[in-house]
């Protein structure tokens, strides 16, 4: 795995000038989101700082990562290939980055790489710098990078994938809109207690999980409505120990629900992320023996779902799906599939496009019948 350096609080986003002189690149393929390197205010404050370089940059991609944007991606940066690749923008932004500068390297196609037909990835030998403009994703923390065949997700996995630097500045936070607030800080929360009760959690990603948790539930509702500096910085680190949660226990149900939410009825990824997490939790919490996939045990299941409510300050499962559609109507998101355009006979393409090895990562399995449940009860 790549050894991060990682940088975190408000004007962080002048150290690129000490990381380029470490680096000392003489081409940057800069990877950018359409509006956001402008209304984050990243491109007033890099433009200074980063000309003495030949600068590639690139934002002709959608705001979910597709494969056709991977190949665009890939011949711009091979048209003038760069030292160093600079990302800058959300998740999906920080993700194409990443994917692009790992498989511009590869022998064979992107799709083999993407859907897994071939595992031979070499690794990476230019170096990444993440710079989130959101606060949710924790994409500058991850190894993995979210990509869409056919609106089929999959997720490429590599320890090469892990940005060499991230610089989490909250300032380019400041310009977020309400709606994007609440729908990344929700992809934050869920991916903290996704890590949490993950088959794959351990004492580390417990406690960076832990730490995003209490912060997100402390400051969401403000940083939606009422934006303090104190409040987008406390948001801003809960994303990226979200990320730093998930780099290593990985997702679970929530998300392997969400992705085809996202690509077939153009629901926000954090949105649709958040839509299942109070069901799945109540889900959980009535596993029975049989049902368990944690190794760990029932006993340890309980005990990890007995630690989140006691996180939430709740008594039980129940409560905290009940806080949960609570925090969702505070910062404005629709908690149920009807009211955002999705029918009942949608249900079963949704169940079909299920991301079945998140949704192994679950602690309690999924069946086609409890899966078809629990979507009847967020309908």
């Amino acid at each position: 795995m790549v050894q991060q350096q990682a940088y975190f609080g408000l004007g962080v986003l002048q150290k690129i000038k000490e990381v380029l002189d470490k680096e000392n690149p003489s081409r940057i393929f800069l990877v950018c989101g359409k509006s956001s390197y402008l209304a984050s205010s990243a491109q007033k404050e890099l433009t200074p700082l980063l000309e003495r370089y030949a600068v590639i940059p690139f934002n002709d991609f959608s705001p979910n990562p597709k494969i056709e944007d991977i190949k665009k991606g890939i011949f711009c940066h091979n048209q003038e290939p760069a030292d160093i690749t600079l990302a800058i923008g959300g998740g999906s932004t920080i993700d194409m980055a990443k994917a692009i500068t790992l498989l511009a390297e590869q022998t064979g196609e992107p799709e083999t790489y993407i859907c897994k037909k071939d595992q031979s990835i070499i690794p990476k030998s230019r170096k990444i710098i993440a710079v989130p403009t959101t606060a949710g994703a924790g994409s500058e923390a991850t190894h993995f990078a979210v990509v869409y065949v056919n609106k089929t997700k999959y997720s490429l996995a590599h320890p090469s994938l892990l940005p060499d630097y991230a610089l989490v500045d909250p300032q380019l936070t400041f310009s977020l809109s309400p709606y994007a607030t609440a729908s990344t800080g929700m992809d934050a929360l869920a991916q903290a207690i996704e890590s949490y009760w993950c088959i794959n959690t351990t004492e580390e990603s417990k406690n960076y999980a832990r730490e995003s948790i209490t912060l997100v539930l402390k400051y969401l509702a403000s940083a939606v409505h009422m934006p303090t500096p104190d409040a987008r910085i406390a948001m801003a680190k809960a994303a990226h120990l979200a990320g730093k949660a998930i780099n290593i226990s990985k997702t679970t149900l929530c998300h392997a629900i969400s992705y085809s939410l996202t690509s077939y009825f153009g629901i926000p990824h954090g949105h649709a992320v958040a839509l299942s997490l109070g069901e799945t939790f109540t889900y959980n919490a009535a596993l029975s023996e049989s049902e368990c996939a944690d190794s760990r045990g029932i006993d340890y299941v309980r005990s990890t779902l007995e630690e989140l409510c006691d996180l939430f300050q709740m008594h039980d499962p129940k409560e905290v799906k009940e806080s949960l559609a609570v925090l969702m109507r505070t910062i404005g998101l629709e908690e149920r599939l009807h009211y955002l355009g999705i029918t009942r006979g949608d249900l079963p393409l949704i169940m079909s496009k299920v991301d079945l090895e998140r949704g192994q990562n679950n602690p309690r399995k999924v069946s086609s019948d409890s899966l078809l449940e629990l979507l009847k009860n967020i309908f």
